[in-house]
């Protein structure tokens, strides 16, 4: 099976810094493939690399096949990419629909001047765009907050309501930075089975996550970063067991 996303020998250098230092791995069609590290372990870098935050020093990124150095942003996002973020980005005044509805904008056809004159074809496209986000809050468990403003909401909730947009783009690919940062553990597991709902849809998943446990409940394939460096990686049990794995979080021998 053709991987979805592929990282060949990814290279990224900060001033005499290695935050990423020759990292490869697949991420496969339906798969929860998981990103996992000590802190500073170049996790995030790598989101960032993939999203085209940031562009590699070295090596090579493709999505479908298809390389994206040097793609802007957007461009990457047109090719079925969409993420969140370790530190939220929301529109703090907007609701929590209107902020879904952000999500929604590589989705929209009807045109610019159809939507300022309020035409009957962009009129029946903005309700179905509502109807959307309006699920996929009720998908996240925020059905009885869409109208709150985001400011208003918990930061579980926010981190809720960023994962609804992210998914508003319909995207092949789903980056998750930290998804469950500041929630208890009900809202822990109800995230869990939405990414498990999420890739049984057909979707792929790049996971980063310091709850452990999650990780090793939905995740499909682990891939354990060291200072940059790709130190082990497969099933979850056989990561669990790996003595590289061990040191690195534990600083020694279990």
């Amino acid at each position: 099976m053709t991987a979805l996303l592929a990282l060949e020998g990814v290279e990224r250098v900060f001033g005499g810094v290695r935050a990423v230092d020759g990292a490869s791995f697949e991420v496969r069609p339906g798969e929860v493939h998981g990103l996992i590290g000590p802190n500073g372990a170049g996790k995030t870098t790598i989101i960032n690399l993939v999203s085209g935050l940031l562009q590699p020093t070295g090596g090579a990124v493709h999505v479908g096949g298809q390389p994206i150095r040097g793609l802007a942003p957007h461009r990457i996002a047109a090719l079925g990419v969409a993420r969140t973020f370790q530190n939220i980005r929301l529109f703090p005044e907007l609701s929590a629909r209107d902020n879904v509805i952000v999500g929604e904008h590589l989705r929209r056809k009807e045109s610019l001047p159809a939507r300022l004159l309020g035409l009957p074809p962009a009129r029946e496209a903005e309700q179905r765009v509502r109807e959307r986000a309006e699920a996929l809050l009720a998908r996240v468990g925020l059905e009885d907050r869409m109208r709150e403003r985001v400011k208003n909401l918990s930061y579980g909730e926010q981190r809720r309501v960023e994962i609804a947009r992210a998914l508003a783009a319909e995207p092949k690919l789903l980056l998750l930075d930290e998804p469950t940062a500041g929630m208890n553990p009900v809202e822990v597991e109800a995230v869990a089975a939405l990414i498990a709902k999420v890739a049984a849809e057909g979707h792929s998943v790049l996971l980063v996550e310091h709850n452990v446990r999650l990780v090793m409940d939905v995740c499909h394939v682990i891939t354990v970063l060291n200072f940059g460096k790709v130190i082990a990686e497969g099933p979850p049990a056989k990561v669990a067991e790996d003595p590289a794995v061990i040191t690195a979080y534990l600083g020694g021998p279990a």
